[in-house]
Order: C-alpha cells, then sequence, then structure tokens
C-alpha cells in the first residue's frame, strides 16, 4: 500500500546517502572513550570511502558545535570524483543573494555535486548564538521569503523585493550554477509551517525514521499540499544504521553503543532537550522513548536508544541485511526514494552498510555489484570494519 495511492516499484534501489561528522565521531556515545576529533583527514577518509562504496552523497550537518558546512565541502570536492554533498543553508544567519552566490560557486567548483538542505529549524538558545531570534513559526516565514528570492537569483532573474524580512534591490549573481534550474533543495520539519514551506519550495522532504503509520500520514499531508501548488515532491528518511551478519550481533553492537551511556546522562539530556528545543520532530523523537530503556525498540529492528542522548535523529534500524533491507522497503513503499544513513563510527559503518547491506538493495558501486567485488576484501578499513 503507498501513501496517496502512489505506484512503486518494489525492486527499484533506493538512493543512499551516508553522513560526514563534522563535530566529531566514536565508538560509543555519551563517552569520550574511542573519541575521534573532529579533523580534515578523518572527513576525508569518510569521504572517500562514501566517494568508492556507491553512496550517491552525504550529508554536512549545521550547528554551532560543527565544522562549517559549506568549507568542508569546498575541501573535500577535490578530493572526491562523483559524491554529493547535501550542505546546510540557513535563511535565518545569511542574506538570500550571498547563499544565492556560495551555492552557484560551490556547484560550478564541484562540476554539479551540490544539494542544499534549508535549515530553519533548531533550538532557540543556539541560533541566537548566530543573532536568529525569530520564534519558531515566523522563522519558516523568513524561510519562505528567502527560498522566493534565492530561487529567481539562481535561475539568472534580476529581484528587487520587498517583505516582511528581506529587502532586495537590483539582486544577481554573475555566475549561474551548473545544475538547473539550480542545486535540488531539501529540507526536514515536522511542523505545519515547516511542511508548508516544503510544499511550495522543496525538491526532496526529509523526515526522521518514526513508525511507518506516523510516516505515511506525514507523506500523504505534504503530498497533498504540494498537489495543491501544482507540484511534486520527493520524499527521504534520516536514520541510523546498526547492521552486521546476524540479528544477535546487531543488537550486541545496539547495546554496546549506549554500555557507557549513565541513567544520570539520560535525565539531564532528555530535560535539556525538553527546556531547550521548539522543534516539533525533536519533541516527536524524544516521545518515542520517553527516556526508557526499556522502551527502545519502538516497532520491529527500529530503535530509539541513540536518542537518549543525542539531538535529531534518533532512531536506527537494527538487524542483519535481509531484515534492515526489508524494514527500508516498507519505508519505501510509503514513498521514500532516499535514505540518509549513518552508523558509529562512520567509516568503518559506511564499510559494513555498503558491503552488508547494499547488495540487498541493488545498490551498486560504480556499476558493479559489491557482491562480485574482490577488491573491498583487501580494503585495511574493511579489515578493521571485521576486527
Amino acid at each position: 500500500m503507498t501513501a496517496g495511492g502512489a505506484s512503486l516499484n518494489a525492486a527499484a534501489p533506493l538512493s543512499m546517502f551516508w553522513f560526514i561528522p563534522v563535530s566529531g565521531d566514536g565508538r560509543y556515545l555519551g563517552t569520550n572513550t574511542g573519541r575521534r576529533p573532529a579533523e580534515h583527514k578523518y572527513y576525508r577518509e569518510v569521504a572517500m570511502a562514501i566517494d568508492r562504496l556507491g553512496y550517491d552523497g552525504a550529508l554536512i550537518p549545521t550547528g554551532s558545535e560543527c565544522d562549517d558546512g559549506w568549507v568542508v565541502a569546498s575541501s573535500l570536492a577535490t578530493v572526491t570524483e562523483r559524491m554529493k554533498f547535501l550542505v546546510a543553508v540557513r535563511p535565518g544567519i545569511i542574506s538570500p543573494t550571498f547563499a544565492a552566490r556560495q551555492a552557484a560557486s560551490l556547484d560550478r567548483l564541484s562540476e554539479g555535486r551540490l544539494l542544499l538542505n534549508v535549515v530553519a529549524g533548531g533550538t532557540p538558545v543556539e541560533l541566537a548564538r548566530d543573532g536568529a531570534v525569530l520564534p519558531h513559526d515566523e522563522r519558516y516565514a523568513q524561510t519562505s521569503e528567502f527560498l522566493h528570492i534565492w530561487r529567481q537569483l539562481m535561475q539568472g532573474q534580476v529581484v528587487d523585493f520587498t517583505g516582511k524580512y528581506y529587502r532586495i534591490a537590483d539582486g544577481r549573481i554573475s555566475f549561474r550554477p551548473v545544475q538547473k534550474p539550480y542545486p535540488p533543495l531539501w529540507l526536514g520539519g515536522s511542523s505545519e509551517p515547516a511542511k508548508d514551506v516544503a510544499a511550495e519550495h522543496i525538491d526532496l522532504y526529509l523526515t526522521y525514521a518514526e513508525p511507518l503509520e506516523q510516516i505515511e500520514e506525514k507523506i500523504r499531508s505534504v503530498r497533498e499540499r504540494a498537489a495543491r501548488q501544482g507540484r511534486h515532491i520527493r520524499f527521504g528518511m534520516r536514520v541510523h544504521m546498526v547492521v552486521r551478519e546476524t540479528n544477535e550481533e546487531a543488537w550486541a553492537a545496539a547495546n554496546r553503543l549506549i554500555s557507557h551511556v549513565s541513567d544520570e546522562a539520560i535525565a539531564a539530556a532528555q530535560q535539556r532537550f525538553t527546556a531547550e528545543s521548539d522543534s516539533v520532530g525533536q519533541s516527536r523523537m524524544a516521545a518515542l522513548h520517553q527516556g526508557r530503556r526499556d522502551r527502545l525498540e519502538i516497532r520491529p529492528n527500529l530503535w530509539a536508544g541513540i536518542g537518549l542522548v543525542r539531538t535529531g535523529a534518533a532512531t536506527a534500524l537494527v538487524g542483519d541485511p535481509p531484515t534492515v533491507a526489508k524494514r527500508l522497503r516498507e519505508y519505501q513503499a510509503l514513498g521514500i526514494d532516499t535514505v540518509i544513513a549513518s552508523g558509529y563510527p562512520h567509516l568503518e559503518e559506511a564499510y559494513r552498510v555498503a558491503e552488508l547491506l547494499f547488495p540487498e538493495l541493488g545498490v551498486t558501486q560504480l556499476g558493479h555489484d559489491l557482491r562480485e567485488s574482490p577488491a573491498a576484501e583487501f580494503d585495511p578499513a574493511r579489515r578493521a570494519a571485521s576486527s
């Protein structure tokens, strides 16, 4: 059954993206044990793995505790050949004309490998650090104005605009992007204003991995809003992965990931999420487990343990390759065609997911099935991942 009656070829490969950990990485949550610092050499290792393993690209997150995504993407574009970079643009802290120049430049210099992740949300505490102090719903109203201007600029138009949040006189950019009409716009957000912005402006709407019925309702709502605008919109999902050769190994790895997380750390994190965040998506994530260790498998193989101490994407698919592939196909049947995955640590897990899961999904490495590729057997990162 598909949302909105859409037909879908269940055998079609999903578009698989990975994640660049620009705030650091590690083997465990909630501890400095096994911690890896945020540094360019490591980003480069992860990006080069993504580029050769068959992923379509990677999300580079944004935040006050992250290295800047535009700078990171620019640096990694020179050491990769095919992967796309999903880079955040935050309307509340940058002008639409400057953002258009940035996007056109990076798209040209990367030869058409830029995607834009439009981020209107975040915690008010974090946003205030960058001078963004609008309340939740107004941030999305500002985002709509921003995207109206940005889309015209990227298509070569001269823009004169007077709105509530922006006043642009003779706005223009000198160089057009490689991708036409502009690099695709992605956005995630569970609130009603976020869905409205997506319907009007966005090419791919992102959701966190939630129970099927919740995602089905969200897709239906966004699809109907887009149809009223005469637009078609695609859908993607952000989720962590814990994939091992057997289900038993996968669940052991998931539990090991939070083995250093104390009850006190969970309580403090949940209190902080509630006090500091106005995100509807964050509240939906927290409601899945309510900070309780005994409520982490919220549906078969969908595990919320990461959300005990992590904001944002808080759920993971856990299991052996056939099981995780089956769960992904269930989401695909609702309309999801793109998955942004991640795992701790991100270098080794990029190899695990590609080598174990991609063959089940029909995803190929540069046109060759990973099952038939002998090269992976001799890759040192793969050996490290298997040890």
